[in-house]
Order: structure tokens, then sequence, then C-alpha cells
């Protein structure tokens, strides 16, 4: 049956994945299921768990290796499963000699992720199944928001050198990619501990002129405070910078991003986007927003739920609040579940009209889109769009837009 790998969480673990998968491979592995957790809410390291159990159940020979945040953030809550044969750190796990000594030493090889200093050296050239690539540039976190346990997980922020970035852009545009993704757990912090301090907007530049052949160069989710000039200068003026900015904003309420201990404040966010907009017309902008944070009021939901108009965000990611253990966060007075769950619902009702909103002004005009799985595609803007049958997965086509159904746009 070969090597499986099943992601949960960020596409910094859907990089990581296709890197296990690899070394699992070139070990000589069969019969193997690797679990790739993410430990962003105690809903999907319940979510990992139950696949853990699941997996088993179908593939009983199968021996079963947990990796990612959850394992290494709470090793021992996997190494008790019986349907467990190994648990690996977030470092080991990227580790050539981890899955050739897989069933040596001990149940778990989990060690100091805080420890760690580089992440140059697992850069990919390709991924299954998927028709953009993702390229990890930046991983770890400096940052300690009061409800986050990811740098925890992924230790301090550490950057890829510029040039390895580029020669990585190449290879991937060599083997026929028309997209690549720029991912990282904090990406604007990009390129403080190297040499020189490059910032984000540097590397995007680099990127931008030394790989021409590159159709689309995407960014994942930015820290607007920490936006460099020339990062926001390449944005209003590279076509081939796509239009879409996804953020990390997480609430619209100052006293509560001040208890989150985040950077910026609400009018920051709204200032950026107003900027962002006018030196680039066609941007779309999405968010992460947190419902239901410790100490929210209704009054400062309602804050939450005007920054979606104020900042005109098309697409929301909205996580209701999850105390995690560890984090300052969760020693807060928390909200009734059922409080949490109805604002979530609120917000989330709230994005969905914002999209709908957007969708509409999308039609009767021509969209450059990329061709994925299922005959479906995204903008420059990162709109779904459903195409005809037909057409070569991977590549960029340009479709004229007849209608949306509230969720995507519908090619004619």
């Amino acid at each position: 049956m070969g090597v499986e790998v099943v992601t949960f969480g960020c596409r910094l673990n859907i990089v990581e994945s296709q890197v296990m998968k690899r070394h699992a491979e070139a070990a000589g592995h069969d019969e193997l299921v690797v679990v790739n957790t993410c430990a962003v809410t105690s809903e999907a390291v319940r979510q990992a768990r139950q696949t853990i159990r699941r997996l088993k159940r179908e593939r009983p020979d199968a021996s079963i290796v947990v990796t990612g945040c959850a394992a290494q953030v709470d090793p021992a809550s996997f190494t008790t499963m019986p349907e467990v044969a190994k648990v690996l750190g977030n470092a080991e796990k990227l580790e050539a000699a981890s899955w050739r000594g897989l069933a040596a030493g001990e149940k778990a090889a989990v060690g100091d992720i805080m420890t760690v200093r580089e992440t140059a050296t697992h850069l990919v050239d390709g991924f299954d199944g998927h028709a953009r690539a993702f390229l990890q540039v930046q991983n770890g976190c400096d940052h300690r928001c009061t409800f986050c346990i990811i740098p925890y997980g992924r230790g301090n922020s550490r950057s890829v050198p510029m040039g390895a970035v580029v020669e990585a852009v190449k290879r991937l545009v060599d083997n026929g990619y028309r997209e690549v993704v720029l991912t990282g757990v904090d990406l604007t912090a990009y390129g403080r501990d190297l040499p020189g301090a490059p910032p984000l907007g540097r590397l995007v530049g680099q990127i931008l002129r030394h790989v021409p052949d590159l159709p689309r160069l995407r960014l994942s989710s930015i820290d607007s405070v920490e936006a460099d000039e020339e990062l926001l200068a390449a944005i209003a003026g590279e076509r081939r910078l796509m239009p879409h900015l996804h953020l990390s904003l997480q609430a619209g309420d100052d006293m509560i991003l001040k208890r989150m201990k985040r950077r910026h404040l609400r009018e920051d966010a709204i200032r950026f986007c107003e900027s962002v907009r006018r030196a680039r017309p066609d941007i779309v902008f999405g968010a992460d927003i947190i419902a239901g944070f410790p100490t929210e009021t209704e009054e400062m939901f309602a804050r939450s739920l005007a920054i979606v108009g104020e900042c005109g965000l098309t697409h929301l990611h909205v996580f209701p609040f999850s105390p995690r253990p560890g984090t300052p966060a969760a020693r807060m007075p928390q909200l009734p579940r059922e409080v949490v769950k109805e604002r979530a619902g609120r917000l989330r009702a709230v994005g969905a009209e914002a999209r709908r909103v957007f969708l509409a002004t999308q039609v009767g005009t021509r969209q450059s889109v990329l061709v994925e799985r299922g005959d479906v595609g995204h903008t420059e803007g990162f709109a779904l769009v459903r195409l005809p049958p037909g057409l070569s997965v991977g590549a960029v086509v340009d479709v004229a837009i007849a209608r949306h159904d509230g969720e995507a746009l519908i090619a004619a």
C-alpha cells in the first residue's frame, strides 16, 4: 500500500508532508501512514486523534507515525495511543535519518524545537496532487500572542536564504508549476535572522526578477503591521504578484487585540487595507478572525463583525476561540461555549454575505484561472471557479464568468 500522509492544518504542513513522504519512501517503508497534526485549536487535535483511530481500523497492518504541532506540543497524548507506532517532533520529521531509523529508540522522538536555528534544507521540487507549489521560506514565530500555542510547536523564527529560495522557485517552474505560494508561520518576519536582514519584499523582488518565466507568485497569510515598504511596492507594481492577501487580523476590537497581545489596532488594519487598495484596486483581502475570545462583550464582538465591511474582506477563516493549555488566554475568564459558537456562526454568516457580494462583482468579467483538481480553479484574487471539463490541470486559462452560486464563480 506504500506511504500515505494525512495532513491537518496550514500550508506549511502541506510542504512538510511532501518532505516526509519522500524521506519515508526513500527509506523503503511500506504499509506506513503518517498523520501530520495541527495544534491551533483543541478541535484540530480531537480530529487528529479520531483520524488515527479510524486509520488503524481501516489499515490494521499499517504502522502509524504521528507528527506535527500537536505531537510536538504534547507528545504524551499520542504515545499513549495503542494505534500509534512512533511520534516524531517537528524537527525530527524533516530529517531523513528519522525515517531510516524509525523502529529504533523510544516511541517518541521529540526534541526541543526552540534550539532549531535553520530551515533551509527542506525545499522540495513538486507536490503530489497539487496544481500549485507551496514553498516554505520561513518557519517559527518570535511573537507570543496570548491565544497561540504554535510558537511552542514551531520554535523561533528562522528564514531560508534568498538564493536558496530563488533556486527552488526556478526548479518548480522547470517542473511545470505555474503558481508558487510562499509560506511560513510568520511570513512577514522573513529575513530578520539572515545577514543584512532582507525583508519579505526584497525576496519577492528577487524571485520575480530572476525567475521571469513564473506567471503567478502568491503569498500566504501575512501580518499587515509587519509589511515592509518593498513588499508594498511589489504589491502595487508587480502584476505577477497575485492581488490577494490573507491577513492575520484575529479581532476588530482594540481591547481584545491588546489582550491577545497583537501588534496592531483596528484602525491600523483599516488604514492598511485602504492604502493597499488605492495602490492596487483589484486587491482581494481575506482574514483570520477569532470569535468569543475571553472577556469579549457583545459590543466588542460587534466591532469584529463591522471590520469585515470596513476592511472590505471577501473571505474569512473563522475560529471559535479554543483555550490551548499553557497559553495566557486559557487562564482568562472564558465565555460559555454556546456563546462562542453562536458568535462564530454570526461571523461566518457575515463572511458568506461578503463573499457573495464580491462574487457578484466578478460576473461578466474575464478571469485568469489556474486549473486544479476536479474541474475547478482559482482566479488571481483567489476566487474559486467551477470550470468546464477537459482543461489541463496546472494550466493557466482565461475564462468568461457567467454567474456565481454564492460559493464559487461559474465559467461560461
